[in-house]
């Protein structure tokens, strides 16, 4: 006979048993008392049987029983949680048995009809009692477990990295899945570990032994069970398992990990993202729903990579209004759709237009009234704008005039610039169009005081549109080489729910008021360290001149990027790891020329300011409005 025949009629008696589960329960409490206390009986009398068969016995029994049954029941021991039986299930069970023998102790001892009942006895089935119920659980958990797998068919032989909680939260959902995984295995380079084992899985040995043990094991797959690794440990473990050649797959991070929603189903595959050179940055924002309810937001550029989830972020926190602002009209029917989907009593306004036209931003900006507004809309493109240099000025340098200006007219509270690193002593034609952008927000801080400008600066994005990874990713899917451009060229580099994060921290900074925030970003990332993880994830052989060639820098790009200049002063804020941006050479002022130059439009007239550099000698004293 199969193991799955003799499951049936045990999965079928189970499934009665939860079907019935008060009576079920009942019947079993009820057994596993009479049999610790006739065990204690026997053990206190000598093995005497006559003293199961006396009135006495009987009395004692039965007062035991209801006992019992009510106090399992006041602490909840019902049938419903042993398949997840743990550590806090047993210590409700210790106190329910320490409750229940003091209560029976009491009324043996305490009210004269009753017999009294040697201590000796109640502390042998306190004993009896408490361990035949922890057989029951366990015995219960066990075949649940063995169904489910009967039950899931084939599931991946999976070697795990890590002996931690993150590991222990891996085997145990394994183990209770029907479908999915099977561990076989784990590994871990602490040596006090190895010999020892995890819900009947051992710990075979060290990370630098897991093309071995893989074999050893006959796993088909690793998952990295290790949220809290730092990226140098992470980047080691999957260089160690590249000469498996397994598919590698990793747990979510320590937060989900220790406040338990963490869940089989979210271990995914490892991405070059979590290869990064520094680890990634929360920002907590516990102000922002206060700071946001009730308000008019309104994000321009809403439909691109950080404007769209700036819009997804501010909606969780109920504005009064949100209102987006963008020309690419495709994206942002997408994007209203889904912010509808998910949250269908926001009060939304989409507006097609370009913060370039000043019509556009007059009406948007006097119909809606905003409070708050965050600008992300800008080209952004490096080479593409060295050869479009009079639409980045257009859009970058007079567009951000035109919002910020209006803006501050309209009673608007704050406004954020989203800015980059490319400002930082710009070489480029888009750089060159944010470091003005930038000036020009914080000169317009002197003439309108009521309103805070500030403007927020980081470094690449990944996964926003042109940005190095989905490039690399296109290029595999299509067989050809990655493209670098130095081997020496390097990036800083964030996510972007962590572009959106640091935005809307600044924009609740007292200290932003006419200055520029930037994240500290750790240690910039060589780009051909990011091909040679990508090819190593995806699983190609990292071979330098063949699938990875060097292409040389662009027009307009740097070897390396900064994110203060020579000029600036860095100071540190109340928040962790935002600084602020301080000024050396007197942002706040403007040259005259460039300034009639945006108030009258004349791109032409900006263009030239923005290219050939600021004239020191032009500047003058902010001038009247």
């Amino acid at each position: 006979m199969t193991a799955e025949a003799v499951g049936r009629p045990v999965e079928a008696l189970l499934k009665l048993a939860r079907r019935h589960r008060t009576a079920a329960t009942s019947v079993i409490y009820t057994i596993i008392a009479a049999v610790a206390l006739s065990l204690a009986y026997l053990a206190r009398f000598e093995f005497d049987a006559s003293v199961l068969t006396n009135v006495a016995f009987a009395a004692t029994l039965a007062l035991l029983i209801v006992i019992r049954l009510v106090v399992n029941h006041a602490f909840r021991l019902g049938m419903g949680q042993w398949r997840y039986v743990g550590n806090r299930d047993f210590v409700r069970l210790l106190g329910a048995q320490t409750t229940g023998s003091i209560i029976f102790l009491s009324l043996t001892w305490g009210i004269d009809p009753l017999y009294a009942v040697p201590r000796s006895v109640v502390l042998l089935e306190w004993v009896f009692s408490g361990y035949g119920t922890l057989a029951i659980w366990v015995v219960y958990r066990l075949l649940f477990e063995r169904i489910q797998v009967l039950r899931g068919g084939p599931r991946t032989r999976a070697l795990i990295v890590g002996a931690g909680e993150g590991g222990e939260l891996l085997v145990s959902q394994m183990i209770r899945s029907k479908i999915g995984y099977q561990p076989v295995g784990l590994v871990d380079d602490n040596p006090l570990k190895w010999g020892t084992s995890m819900h009947g899985v051992p710990v075979l040995g060290a990370t630098t032994e897991i093309r071995d043990i893989a074999a050893r094991t006959g796993a088909e797959e690793i998952v990295i069970g290790i949220p809290s690794a730092a990226v140098d440990d992470l980047r080691r473990i999957v260089q160690a398992c590249e000469d498996t050649a397994l598919p590698l797959k990793i747990l979510p991070g320590i937060d989900e990990v220790l406040d338990g929603t963490a869940t089989l189903s979210q271990v995914r595959e490892v991405r070059v993202e979590d290869l990064l050179g520094r680890d990634p940055v929360r920002l907590e924002l516990p102000e922002l729903a206060q700071d946001l309810e009730g308000r008019v937001v309104l994000v321009t550029g809403a439909a691109g990579s950080i404007g769209s989830e700036l819009v997804r972020q501010i909606a969780l926190h109920n504005p009064r209004r949100l209102v987006l602002l963008d020309q690419a009209e495709t994206p942002l029917y997408y994007l209203e759709l889904e912010l509808l989907a998910a949250a269908p009593t926001l009060d939304l306004v989409t507006v097609v237009g370009s913060v370039t036209c000043p019509d556009t931003v007059t009406r948007v900006v006097e119909e809606y009234r905003p409070h708050r507004v965050f600008h992300a809309a800008a080209y952004k493109h490096v080479p593409l704008m060295e050869t479009n240099a009079t639409e980045a000025v257009r859009t970058n340098v007079l567009g951000t005039y035109l919002i910020a200006e209006a803006s501050a007219r309209g009673g608007a509270e704050a406004f954020v610039l989203v800015s980059t690193d490319k400002a930082v002593r710009p070489a480029n034609v888009m750089g060159a169009t944010k470091q003005m952008a930038e000036r020009v927000i914080l000169y317009l801080q002197a003439l309108f005081p009521t309103c805070s400008f500030g403007a927020v600066r980081f470094g690449n994005v990944l996964g926003s549109s042109g940005s190095v990874i989905p490039t690399f990713r296109r290029q595999l899917e299509r067989g050809e080489p990655l493209t670098v451009t130095d081997e020496a060229a390097t990036r800083y580099f964030m996510t972007i729910p962590e572009a959106v994060q640091l935005i809307l921290q600044a924009s609740l900074l007292k200290d932003l008021r006419g200055h520029v925030a930037m994240l500290d970003m750790g240690e910039p990332v060589r780009i051909l360290d990011l091909a040679r993880d990508l090819l190593r994830l995806s699983g190609h052989p990292y071979r330098f001149g063949h699938n990875v060639v060097i292409t040389g820098l662009r027009p307009g790009e740097k070897l390396h990027e900064e994110l203060a200049g020579p000029d600036e002063q860095v100071v540190r804020t109340a928040l962790e790891r935002v600084f602020l941006v301080k000024m050396a050479n007197g942002f706040e002022q403007l040259p005259r020329g460039l300034w009639k130059g945006l108030r009258e439009g004349d791109v032409s007239t900006i263009e030239r300011y923005v290219l050939s550099g600021l004239r020191t000698a032009e500047l003058q004293s902010p001038v009247a409005s």
